[in-house]
């Protein structure tokens, strides 16, 4: 008998050791899925961020805002009128603990030189102040005025392998930046890599100047996906308009869900494209539109 009470006493704690740990409520933290890693705040990059500021920030205080939103990546875009302070923003940069990734060239082809003044400065200025990133570039439309294809695709390789060349001297890597037009189509930047047999030039997709390729993105993306190294993200109606906050538009979650579910590595850019507010403000709209549609993921 005393065995029995002793079973039972211990069947009876098992079996409401077992209650108890069923009746635990779910945290339901624990249960949601991860956040796909290419969009943790740390592979988030601040771009279209100089030039777009209402507010006109410093380069100490565009430093101090892009580290109070979070930001561990910069890549730089400017106007003429920004260069002169470009030393005084890699220093602002490094006292915020962000990295500046990349750098700016518009080539227009309107000059006797490949780089005009300010495109030359730049590369001035990353060869005086050792730095070691990528150079976002891209053309304008103008500079193809009056080329077929083929014409097109040549001029493009002799340019941009005397632009890697440049690049490669100040220990810069070079990248395809699609800004509309024949330059703009993910395919010919492709061929243009290939052609070149520059295997280190890398491309930057952008969401705002992609309207027309909304539905061809996942066929793009896997042509683009062994050079690609940044996606610069907006949100995205067929009819536009050309900016709009992340998580606004129809298609840019779609977009979105494809890229997570590729092997795409890179970095995601979040822009601040709007001259008319304060840049912060269109910033932290973005970051936010980003995380309401990766939590869906």
């Amino acid at each position: 008998m005393i065995y029995n009470r002793i079973y039972l006493t211990i069947f009876s704690i098992i079996v409401l050791a077992g209650a108890c740990q069923r009746s635990q409520p779910i945290d339901e933290e624990q249960q949601k899925p991860a956040v796909p890693s290419i969009f943790s705040t740390d592979n988030l990059v601040a771009w279209c961020v100089v030039p777009f500021d209402k507010l006109d920030r410093s380069p100490k205080e565009r430093a101090v805002m892009l580290r109070d939103l979070g930001f561990t990546k910069f890549a730089y875009d400017w106007r003429d009128q920004h260069l002169p302070t470009f030393p005084e923003e890699v220093e602002a940069l490094r006292e915020n603990n962000v990295e500046l990734t990349s750098v700016w060239w518009w080539i227009d082809g309107q000059g006797e030189n490949l780089l005009n003044t300010s495109n030359q400065q730049l590369l001035n200025y990353l060869d005086s102040l050792n730095l070691s990133c990528d150079i976002w570039m891209s053309f304008d439309e103008r500079f193809f005025d009056g080329m077929d294809d083929s014409e097109k695709l040549e001029a493009a390789i002799e340019t941009i392998t005397a632009l890697h060349q440049l690049a490669s001297s100040v220990g810069a890597r070079l990248q395809l930046y699609n800004h509309g037009a024949w330059f703009g189509d993910p395919r010919n930047q492709v061929r243009i890599i290939e052609e070149s047999g520059l295997s280190d030039v890398g491309m930057v997709y952008n969401f705002h100047h992609a309207h027309q390729q909304i539905d061809q993105f996942p066929e793009l993306l896997e042509v683009m996906l062994p050079y690609l190294n940044t996606v610069n993200i907006n949100g995205m109606k067929a009819a536009g308009p050309m900016i709009l906050t992340v998580g606004q538009g129809e298609f840019e979650e779609e977009m979105l869900r494809t890229l997570a579910a590729s092997d795409f590595n890179g970095n995601i850019g979040i822009i601040g494209h709007l001259e008319n507010e304060d840049v912060k403000l269109v910033l932290d709209r973005n970051i936010k539109g980003l995380q309401k549609i990766a939590s869906n993921f």
